[in-house]
């Protein structure tokens, strides 16, 4: 018996979970990302995701001095790129929260640097 074909529109549909993208997210910001102190905690992502479309929400830390603003717009690129092209998503926000900045002179140590 051969096979029967089925019209694309009666396959179903491929649903990504939130997770997965936040995975995806978290990822793709740790390769944007070059150069971190080692105390630095690897970015985290949350991700809301409707139909196909994903907005993001990126928490790292970040050296410092460094400049924060371009590692920041490296990170939504990235993120937003690898997103579209893995998960097949558009991502029309990708929100950069920094947590903490790591001083040179941190030695893992809490509390106030003299």
């Amino acid at each position: 018996m051969p096979a029967q074909v089925v019209d694309a529109a009666e396959r179903g549909a491929t649903a990504i979970a939130d997770r997965v993208v936040a995975k995806i997210a978290a990822q793709a910001a740790r390769e944007a990302l070059t150069g971190l102190p080692r105390a630095a905690a690897p970015p985290h992502a949350t991700v809301v995701v409707h139909k196909d479309s994903a907005r993001v929400r990126i928490v790292l830390e970040l050296g410092y001095p460094s400049d924060i603003g371009a590692q920041c717009g490296a990170v939504r690129r990235q993120v937003a790129e690898r997103v579209r092209t893995l998960a097949g998503m558009t991502v029309p926000e990708v929100t950069v929260q920094v947590e903490r900045l790591h001083s040179p002179l941190d030695s893992g140590t809490r509390g106030r640097t003299r």
